[in-house]
């Protein structure tokens, strides 16, 4: 139950699927797919070589985003090439907006995600008509690789539209200078399988053991006007020693509706290896604006995702046991008034920073990984409980009681958030 506690072996559970995630199978054809619900977290699966249907209904004032995150056996074999490509398309066929993700240099088997987005707005001239949209999903896969079905988890997000006044050029100038790391001794925090369990983090220094073949999830809350940077440390091997594995670590970001925004690798030989995120910009509205991948991930407040994946071919040149892991993440500026969203009093669900998630990244609680707050309250620290009851000196029959009400509080606001 405490915070610094780590998700289940990851040799049976690779990634945790929504509990919110309705199943759904992907049509072969346009015809007949399934409907999808813009605030939903679907379950699928991808055969090799599919490509598969789903449809959406939408009226002409949503920007919806769409993301696939695709889960291969442990055991899966990849090549560089391998991924998938998740597309948004009109009544007639017309792209509206496309995404892929491959694994890369790595060709490592891990959690993998696409996006697209059909949006809204004065720079956007396609798909703009209210009505029936379909989101494409493909599988790429090289003739050498296993041909196991791939799990699929879907998510939707509607970001509401906004005031006119909002500005609708790409930002100017920003610091993009790489930023100070922020320095001490690490602090306990154990990721979760993926975005529903990620461990919430704030500006600090967070230590964790990490397998190969392992991918650890985390997320970070970052208002607007807020940058967010990242760095991270694998430590030493205790054998083995002198070989060299390519792209041993892989580390990704990816922003509140998972669009992956950057990327970064280190190579490994036994001895401590350090990489880091490119510097970006404070989150903003007009970011999306911006031809730059990078600056137009950041576009909206929220919990940004972070997951690290340690390549298993170190297994075979260091030993299968774990590597210390250490993350260096910060969080720099004070945070700003967001844009004026039109029907709501403050930016909804994915698109704010709440006090309640400021608490969970205090806590370090894992989350839903879906809406506002990402099932704060859920994993939280029972240590904090024993340190009320430590204070208050309070007898052994009251201390039971305590920590059985915490117990509860705990699964009440896990029920809540699902």
């Amino acid at each position: 139950m405490a915070a610094v506690e780590g998700p289940s072996d990851p040799a049976s559970s690779p990634y945790v699927f929504s509990e919110r995630a309705v199943p759904v199978d992907g049509a072969r054809t346009s015809m007949n797919s399934a409907r999808l619900a813009p605030g939903s977290t679907y379950k699928s699966s991808l055969a090799r070589g599919a490509k598969l249907y789903y449809q959406l209904q939408l009226d002409a004032r949503e920007t919806v985003y769409v993301s696939a995150t695709a889960v291969p056996g442990l055991d899966a074999k990849v090549a560089y090439g391998d991924g998938l490509e998740v597309s948004l398309q009109d009544a007639n066929g017309n792209n509206c907006n496309s995404g892929d993700a491959r694994f890369g240099t790595s060709q490592s088997p891990r959690p993998l995600s696409a996006s697209a987005v059909r949006a809204v707005g004065p720079a956007d001239n396609r798909c703009k008509v209210a009505g029936t949209y379909y989101v494409v999903v493909e599988r790429n896969s090289d003739p050498g690789s296993s041909t196991e079905t791939w799990d699929t988890e879907l998510r939707v997000v509607s970001e509401p539209g906004v005031d006119k006044s909002v500005p609708t050029e790409p930002p100017g100038a920003w610091n993009s200078a790489s930023p100070t790391p922020p320095g001490g001794a690490p602090k306990e925090r154990r990721g979760g399988t993926g975005f529903n369990d990620a461990r919430a983090l704030r500006t600090g220094v967070w230590g964790d053991r990490i397998k190969p073949g392992q991918t650890l999830f985390y997320r970070v809350p970052v208002d607007w006007g807020q940058q967010i940077s990242v760095g991270a440390e694998l430590g030493s091997a205790s054998e083995g020693g002198g070989e060299y594995v390519t792209s041993a670590l892989v580390m990704s970001l990816a922003n509140p509706v998972r669009e992956r925004i950057d990327d970064a690798t280190t190579a490994y030989d036994g001895r401590q290896k350090t990489t880091a995120l490119d510097p970006l910009p404070p989150v903003a509205h007009e970011n999306r604006y911006s031809p730059i991948d990078g600056v137009a991930g950041t576009r909206f407040a929220g919990w940004y995702y972070l997951s690290v994946h340690l390549n298993p071919q170190v297994a075979r040149e260091f030993g299968d046991g774990p590597l210390d892991l250490t993350l260096r993440v910060n969080v720099d500026g004070a945070a700003k008034a967001g844009p004026a969203y039109v029907g709501t009093a403050r930016p909804a669900g994915e698109f704010s920073v709440t006090g309640e998630d400021k608490d969970a990244a205090l806590r370090g609680e894992t989350g839903s990984g879906g809406g506002s707050g990402g099932g704060a309250g859920a994993g939280a620290d029972n240590s904090d409980v024993m340190k009320v009851v430590a204070a208050g000196g309070f007898g052994a029959g009251t201390v039971l009681l305590l920590i059985l009400g915490a117990w509860t509080l705990i699964g009440r606001r896990r029920a809540a958030s699902s």
